[in-house]
Protein backbone atom coordinates (compact mmCIF):
# COMPACT_ATOMS: atom_id res chain seq x y z
CA UNK A 1 0.00 0.00 0.00
CA UNK A 2 1.51 3.58 -0.82
CA UNK A 3 1.53 6.66 1.29
CA UNK A 4 -0.75 8.17 -1.35
CA UNK A 5 -2.89 5.23 -0.38
CA UNK A 6 -3.08 5.81 2.99
CA UNK A 7 -3.63 9.40 3.32
CA UNK A 8 -7.34 9.80 4.29
CA UNK A 9 -9.83 12.66 6.03
CA UNK A 10 -9.86 13.21 9.24
CA UNK A 11 -12.93 14.91 11.12
CA UNK A 12 -12.18 18.26 10.17
CA UNK A 13 -11.53 17.01 7.06
CA UNK A 14 -7.63 17.16 7.05
CA UNK A 15 -6.08 14.25 5.73
CA UNK A 16 -3.72 12.23 7.41
CA UNK A 17 -2.18 8.72 7.45
CA UNK A 18 -4.49 5.31 7.78
CA UNK A 19 -3.65 3.44 10.56
CA UNK A 20 -1.78 0.55 8.98
CA UNK A 21 -0.24 -2.42 10.69
CA UNK A 22 2.62 -0.62 11.97
CA UNK A 23 0.92 1.96 13.56
CA UNK A 24 -1.28 -0.37 15.22
CA UNK A 25 1.66 -2.69 16.79
CA UNK A 26 3.52 0.49 17.72
CA UNK A 27 1.12 2.20 19.60
CA UNK A 28 -1.20 0.87 22.77
CA UNK A 29 -2.79 4.08 23.18
CA UNK A 30 -6.48 3.85 22.85
CA UNK A 31 -8.56 6.45 20.49
CA UNK A 32 -12.00 7.59 20.67
CA UNK A 33 -14.58 6.23 17.74
CA UNK A 34 -17.47 8.29 16.24
CA UNK A 35 -20.36 7.22 14.41
CA UNK A 36 -21.89 9.62 12.25
CA UNK A 37 -25.54 8.99 10.55
CA UNK A 38 -24.03 5.57 9.78
CA UNK A 39 -26.99 3.14 7.48
CA UNK A 40 -26.53 -0.17 6.19
CA UNK A 41 -29.54 -1.98 3.74
CA UNK A 42 -29.63 -5.28 2.75
CA UNK A 43 -31.99 -5.58 0.09
CA UNK A 44 -34.80 -4.30 1.34
CA UNK A 45 -34.04 -4.80 5.27
CA UNK A 46 -32.53 -1.44 6.90
CA UNK A 47 -30.15 -3.15 9.45
CA UNK A 48 -28.59 0.17 10.87
CA UNK A 49 -30.69 3.29 10.25
CA UNK A 50 -28.63 6.46 10.52
CA UNK A 51 -26.99 5.60 13.87
CA UNK A 52 -24.71 8.07 15.61
CA UNK A 53 -22.92 7.10 18.42
CA UNK A 54 -19.70 8.51 20.45
CA UNK A 55 -17.26 6.02 21.94
CA UNK A 56 -14.54 7.66 24.22
CA UNK A 57 -11.02 6.83 23.97
CA UNK A 58 -10.12 3.87 27.09
CA UNK A 59 -13.97 3.36 27.50
CA UNK A 60 -16.30 0.52 27.52
CA UNK A 61 -19.50 0.88 25.48
CA UNK A 62 -22.07 -2.09 24.70
CA UNK A 63 -24.22 -2.37 22.31
CA UNK A 64 -27.63 -4.31 23.90
CA UNK A 65 -30.59 -5.37 22.03
CA UNK A 66 -32.44 -8.38 20.96
CA UNK A 67 -32.05 -10.46 17.82
CA UNK A 68 -32.14 -8.51 15.06
CA UNK A 69 -32.15 -5.03 16.31
CA UNK A 70 -28.82 -4.38 14.21
CA UNK A 71 -26.03 -4.38 16.95
CA UNK A 72 -23.23 -6.92 14.76
CA UNK A 73 -24.26 -5.09 12.11
CA UNK A 74 -23.09 -1.94 13.47
CA UNK A 75 -19.96 -3.56 14.88
CA UNK A 76 -18.97 -5.06 11.89
CA UNK A 77 -19.56 -2.02 10.31
CA UNK A 78 -16.71 -0.41 12.74
CA UNK A 79 -14.34 -2.86 12.04
CA UNK A 80 -14.26 -3.01 8.26
CA UNK A 81 -15.96 -6.10 7.71
CA UNK A 82 -19.70 -4.40 6.25
CA UNK A 83 -19.59 -1.33 4.46
CA UNK A 84 -22.37 1.47 5.09
CA UNK A 85 -24.87 2.61 2.66
CA UNK A 86 -24.22 6.07 4.05
CA UNK A 87 -22.48 8.06 7.03
CA UNK A 88 -18.95 8.30 8.17
CA UNK A 89 -16.64 6.34 10.68
CA UNK A 90 -13.75 7.78 12.60
CA UNK A 91 -11.31 6.05 14.38
CA UNK A 92 -8.95 8.41 16.15
CA UNK A 93 -10.18 10.99 14.26
CA UNK A 94 -9.53 9.55 11.30
CA UNK A 95 -12.01 8.75 8.86
CA UNK A 96 -12.34 4.87 7.96
CA UNK A 97 -15.75 4.37 6.44
CA UNK A 98 -14.33 2.72 3.22
CA UNK A 99 -11.03 0.91 4.52
CA UNK A 100 -10.72 -2.57 5.20
CA UNK A 101 -9.96 -4.32 8.39
CA UNK A 102 -6.21 -4.74 8.41
CA UNK A 103 -6.12 -0.88 7.83
CA UNK A 104 -7.99 0.13 11.29
CA UNK A 105 -6.73 0.20 14.71
CA UNK A 106 -8.91 -2.65 15.27
CA UNK A 107 -9.31 -6.32 16.30
CA UNK A 108 -12.46 -8.69 16.81
CA UNK A 109 -13.46 -11.30 19.46
CA UNK A 110 -16.25 -13.21 17.62
CA UNK A 111 -18.61 -15.26 18.96
CA UNK A 112 -17.48 -18.60 17.49
CA UNK A 113 -13.93 -17.72 18.29
CA UNK A 114 -12.68 -18.34 14.74
CA UNK A 115 -9.77 -20.28 16.02
CA UNK A 116 -8.03 -22.59 13.36
CA UNK A 117 -8.80 -26.15 15.09
CA UNK A 118 -5.22 -27.44 13.24
CA UNK A 119 -2.85 -24.58 14.88
CA UNK A 120 -1.60 -24.75 17.99
CA UNK A 121 -2.48 -21.66 20.72
CA UNK A 122 0.48 -19.81 19.57
CA UNK A 123 -0.11 -20.18 16.05
CA UNK A 124 -3.68 -19.17 16.75
CA UNK A 125 -2.89 -16.08 18.84
CA UNK A 126 0.10 -14.77 16.34
CA UNK A 127 -1.90 -15.28 12.79
CA UNK A 128 -2.71 -11.81 12.41
CA UNK A 129 0.79 -10.76 13.29
CA UNK A 130 2.16 -13.23 10.90
CA UNK A 131 -0.56 -12.26 8.17
CA UNK A 132 1.17 -8.72 8.44
CA UNK A 133 4.37 -9.72 7.67
CA UNK A 134 5.97 -9.33 10.92
CA UNK A 135 9.24 -10.46 12.08
CA UNK A 136 9.35 -14.00 13.80
CA UNK A 137 11.07 -12.77 17.09
CA UNK A 138 8.08 -9.69 17.31
CA UNK A 139 5.63 -12.20 16.55
CA UNK A 140 7.01 -14.53 19.67
CA UNK A 141 7.38 -11.59 21.99
CA UNK A 142 3.43 -10.46 20.65
CA UNK A 143 2.60 -13.76 21.49
CA UNK A 144 3.99 -14.51 24.90
CA UNK A 145 2.64 -10.96 25.81
CA UNK A 146 -0.90 -11.84 25.04
CA UNK A 147 -1.54 -15.01 26.68
CA UNK A 148 0.29 -13.83 29.73
CA UNK A 149 -2.45 -10.94 29.67
CA UNK A 150 -5.10 -13.95 29.41
CA UNK A 151 -3.71 -16.24 32.06
CA UNK A 152 -2.38 -18.98 29.27
CA UNK A 153 1.06 -18.28 29.83
CA UNK A 154 3.24 -22.00 28.47
CA UNK A 155 0.36 -22.53 26.98
CA UNK A 156 1.65 -21.99 23.48
CA UNK A 157 2.39 -25.64 22.30
CA UNK A 158 -1.19 -26.53 22.98
CA UNK A 159 -3.09 -28.00 20.15
CA UNK A 160 -6.13 -25.22 20.46
CA UNK A 161 -8.56 -28.50 19.97
CA UNK A 162 -7.39 -29.73 23.27
CA UNK A 163 -8.72 -26.59 25.38
CA UNK A 164 -12.10 -26.02 27.20
CA UNK A 165 -14.12 -23.60 25.94
CA UNK A 166 -13.29 -21.09 28.20
CA UNK A 167 -9.65 -21.30 27.30
CA UNK A 168 -11.22 -21.04 23.72
CA UNK A 169 -12.55 -17.95 24.39
CA UNK A 170 -9.07 -16.48 26.09
CA UNK A 171 -7.21 -17.85 23.02
CA UNK A 172 -9.79 -15.21 20.98
CA UNK A 173 -9.19 -12.55 23.10
CA UNK A 174 -4.93 -12.99 23.19
CA UNK A 175 -5.42 -12.92 19.34
CA UNK A 176 -7.18 -9.71 19.41
CA UNK A 177 -4.57 -8.28 22.03
CA UNK A 178 -1.76 -9.91 20.30
CA UNK A 179 -2.24 -6.59 17.87
CA UNK A 180 -2.20 -4.25 19.76
CA UNK A 181 -4.99 -2.42 19.29
CA UNK A 182 -6.25 0.44 19.83
CA UNK A 183 -10.25 -0.55 19.56
CA UNK A 184 -11.45 -3.72 20.83
CA UNK A 185 -14.45 -4.83 19.00
CA UNK A 186 -16.56 -8.05 20.88
CA UNK A 187 -19.34 -10.05 19.24
CA UNK A 188 -21.14 -11.99 22.38
CA UNK A 189 -17.74 -13.75 22.99
CA UNK A 190 -19.47 -15.14 26.81
CA UNK A 191 -22.82 -16.42 24.98
CA UNK A 192 -20.98 -19.92 24.57
CA UNK A 193 -20.05 -20.31 27.86
CA UNK A 194 -22.34 -21.62 30.72
CA UNK A 195 -23.46 -19.21 33.60
CA UNK A 196 -20.49 -19.75 35.90
CA UNK A 197 -18.02 -19.71 33.60
CA UNK A 198 -19.12 -16.37 31.89
CA UNK A 199 -19.73 -15.03 35.23
CA UNK A 200 -16.28 -15.72 36.21
CA UNK A 201 -14.95 -14.77 32.34
CA UNK A 202 -17.06 -11.35 32.43
CA UNK A 203 -15.11 -9.97 35.22
CA UNK A 204 -12.10 -11.16 33.98
CA UNK A 205 -12.56 -9.47 30.79
CA UNK A 206 -13.62 -6.14 32.92
CA UNK A 207 -10.73 -6.29 35.31
CA UNK A 208 -8.34 -6.87 31.97
CA UNK A 209 -9.89 -3.65 29.81
CA UNK A 210 -9.69 -1.20 32.78
CA UNK A 211 -5.74 -2.58 33.51
CA UNK A 212 -4.89 -2.21 29.52
CA UNK A 213 -7.30 1.28 28.62
CA UNK A 214 -8.62 0.01 25.60
CA UNK A 215 -11.44 1.21 24.00
CA UNK A 216 -13.71 -1.65 23.73
CA UNK A 217 -17.58 -1.64 21.92
CA UNK A 218 -19.54 -4.73 23.01
CA UNK A 219 -22.11 -6.12 21.78
CA UNK A 220 -24.83 -8.21 23.94
CA UNK A 221 -28.34 -9.04 24.37
CA UNK A 222 -27.40 -10.08 27.86
CA UNK A 223 -28.91 -7.13 29.90
CA UNK A 224 -26.92 -8.39 33.47
CA UNK A 225 -23.71 -8.99 31.01
CA UNK A 226 -24.20 -5.18 30.03
CA UNK A 227 -24.96 -3.73 32.94
CA UNK A 228 -21.97 -5.67 34.35
CA UNK A 229 -19.20 -4.75 32.09
CA UNK A 230 -20.16 -1.28 30.36
CA UNK A 231 -18.94 2.49 31.08
CA UNK A 232 -22.06 3.79 28.89
CA UNK A 233 -24.88 1.42 27.13
CA UNK A 234 -26.42 1.81 23.93
CA UNK A 235 -29.60 0.36 23.53
CA UNK A 236 -30.80 -0.63 20.36
CA UNK A 237 -34.09 -1.30 18.53
CA UNK A 238 -34.69 -1.96 14.80
CA UNK A 239 -31.64 -0.57 13.67
CA UNK A 240 -31.61 2.60 16.03
CA UNK A 241 -30.17 3.54 18.92
CA UNK A 242 -33.24 4.48 21.09
CA UNK A 243 -31.12 5.48 24.43
CA UNK A 244 -27.88 5.54 25.48
CA UNK A 245 -26.24 6.24 29.07
CA UNK A 246 -24.66 4.47 31.53
CA UNK A 247 -25.52 1.50 33.22
CA UNK A 248 -26.56 3.55 36.49
CA UNK A 249 -29.24 5.63 34.41
CA UNK A 250 -30.70 3.47 32.06
CA UNK A 251 -31.55 1.04 35.32
CA UNK A 252 -32.64 3.41 37.60
CA UNK A 253 -34.68 6.38 35.17
CA UNK A 254 -35.02 5.26 31.82
CA UNK A 255 -36.66 7.43 29.41
CA UNK A 256 -38.56 5.03 27.43
CA UNK A 257 -41.09 2.01 28.31
CA UNK A 258 -39.13 -0.24 25.37
CA UNK A 259 -36.09 0.54 27.37
CA UNK A 260 -37.50 0.28 31.15
CA UNK A 261 -39.19 -3.31 30.18
CA UNK A 262 -35.75 -4.43 28.23
CA UNK A 263 -33.06 -3.49 30.60
CA UNK A 264 -34.25 -4.66 33.99
CA UNK A 265 -37.81 -6.08 33.50
CA UNK A 266 -39.58 -3.12 34.94
CA UNK A 267 -43.66 -3.60 35.34
CA UNK A 268 -45.03 -1.20 32.54
CA UNK A 269 -48.98 -0.07 33.22
CA UNK A 270 -50.90 1.33 31.28
CA UNK A 271 -53.79 1.43 33.37
CA UNK A 272 -54.90 4.73 34.46
CA UNK A 273 -56.65 3.63 37.42
CA UNK A 274 -53.93 1.17 38.43
CA UNK A 275 -51.45 3.90 38.15
CA UNK A 276 -53.33 6.41 39.99
CA UNK A 277 -53.67 3.96 43.05
CA UNK A 278 -49.94 3.02 42.66
CA UNK A 279 -48.50 6.98 42.50
CA UNK A 280 -51.97 9.37 44.05
CA UNK A 281 -51.32 11.10 40.85
CA UNK A 282 -53.06 11.15 37.14
CA UNK A 283 -50.24 10.35 34.19
CA UNK A 284 -48.77 12.80 32.46
CA UNK A 285 -49.36 12.98 28.97
CA UNK A 286 -47.99 10.55 26.66
CA UNK A 287 -46.43 9.16 29.62
CA UNK A 288 -46.98 5.27 31.24
CA UNK A 289 -45.90 4.05 34.63
CA UNK A 290 -42.70 1.80 35.36
CA UNK A 291 -42.46 0.15 38.33
CA UNK A 292 -39.19 -2.62 38.74
CA UNK A 293 -40.07 -6.29 40.38
CA UNK A 294 -37.89 -5.11 43.20
CA UNK A 295 -39.77 -2.02 43.50
CA UNK A 296 -43.20 -3.52 44.12
CA UNK A 297 -44.10 -3.96 48.26
CA UNK A 298 -46.45 -6.80 49.24
CA UNK A 299 -48.71 -5.88 52.02
CA UNK A 300 -50.99 -7.75 53.84
CA UNK A 301 -53.67 -5.17 54.47
CA UNK A 302 -54.53 -1.51 52.84
CA UNK A 303 -52.61 1.47 53.15
CA UNK A 304 -52.36 4.51 51.26
CA UNK A 305 -50.89 4.11 47.94
CA UNK A 306 -51.61 0.66 48.13
CA UNK A 307 -53.51 -1.66 45.13
CA UNK A 308 -55.59 -4.84 46.00
CA UNK A 309 -53.95 -7.83 43.83
CA UNK A 310 -54.60 -11.16 43.87
CA UNK A 311 -51.28 -13.50 44.06
CA UNK A 312 -50.88 -16.24 41.16
CA UNK A 313 -47.84 -18.29 40.91
CA UNK A 314 -44.41 -18.12 42.62
CA UNK A 315 -40.89 -19.03 41.39
CA UNK A 316 -38.15 -19.48 43.82
CA UNK A 317 -34.76 -18.03 42.11
CA UNK A 318 -32.29 -18.02 44.82
CA UNK A 319 -31.84 -14.73 46.47
CA UNK A 320 -35.70 -13.87 45.73
CA UNK A 321 -38.96 -15.21 44.45
CA UNK A 322 -40.40 -14.16 41.89
CA UNK A 323 -44.33 -13.75 42.51
CA UNK A 324 -46.77 -12.81 39.22
CA UNK A 325 -49.87 -11.39 41.01
CA UNK A 326 -52.71 -9.17 39.08
CA UNK A 327 -53.71 -6.20 40.23
CA UNK A 328 -57.09 -4.28 38.50
CA UNK A 329 -56.27 -6.73 35.34
CA UNK A 330 -52.54 -5.80 34.32
CA UNK A 331 -50.73 -8.86 35.04
CA UNK A 332 -47.42 -7.59 37.19
CA UNK A 333 -44.24 -9.00 38.19
CA UNK A 334 -42.72 -8.90 42.19
CA UNK A 335 -39.99 -9.82 44.32
CA UNK A 336 -39.77 -10.97 47.58
CA UNK A 337 -37.73 -12.66 50.02
CA UNK A 338 -37.41 -16.23 49.14
CA UNK A 339 -38.79 -17.81 52.23
CA UNK A 340 -42.17 -15.30 52.16
CA UNK A 341 -45.22 -16.48 51.51
CA UNK A 342 -48.44 -14.60 50.01
CA UNK A 343 -50.76 -13.37 52.48
CA UNK A 344 -54.10 -14.25 52.46
CA UNK A 345 -54.89 -10.81 51.46
CA UNK A 346 -52.67 -9.20 49.05
CA UNK A 347 -52.55 -5.23 48.43
CA UNK A 348 -49.42 -3.74 46.59
CA UNK A 349 -47.55 -0.58 46.82
CA UNK A 350 -44.81 1.14 44.63
CA UNK A 351 -42.04 2.08 46.79
CA UNK A 352 -40.29 3.71 43.59
CA UNK A 353 -41.53 4.46 40.15
CA UNK A 354 -41.23 6.59 37.08
CA UNK A 355 -43.12 8.07 34.45
CA UNK A 356 -41.65 6.68 31.04
CA UNK A 357 -42.41 7.72 27.16
CA UNK A 358 -45.37 5.34 26.23
CA UNK A 359 -44.16 2.89 22.92
CA UNK A 360 -46.14 4.78 20.85
CA UNK A 361 -45.21 8.38 20.70
CA UNK A 362 -41.26 7.11 21.31
CA UNK A 363 -39.31 9.13 19.26
CA UNK A 364 -35.85 6.99 18.70
CA UNK A 365 -32.47 9.45 19.00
Amino acid sequence: MSSEDRRQKTEDGTAADAPGPSSVLSSLSSVGVRIDGVSKHYGDITAVDGVSLEVEAGSFVSLLGPSGCGKTTLLRLVGGFEQPDGGTIFIGGVDVTNKPPQARPTAMVFQSYALFPTMTVGKNVGYGLTVRGEKRAVVRDCVERALERVDLRGMADRPVGALSGGQQQRVALARALAVEPAVLLFDEPLSNLDLALREATRAELKTLQKELGTTSLYVTHDQSEALALSDRIAVMREGRIVEEGTPEQLYHEPESAYVARFLGGSNVIKNVVLAEQLTGTTPPAGKVLAVRPEDLEALGERVEGAALAQFLSRQFLGTHAEWAIEAEGVSLRLWAPPTREAPERLYVRAKRHRWVQAENTSAPS
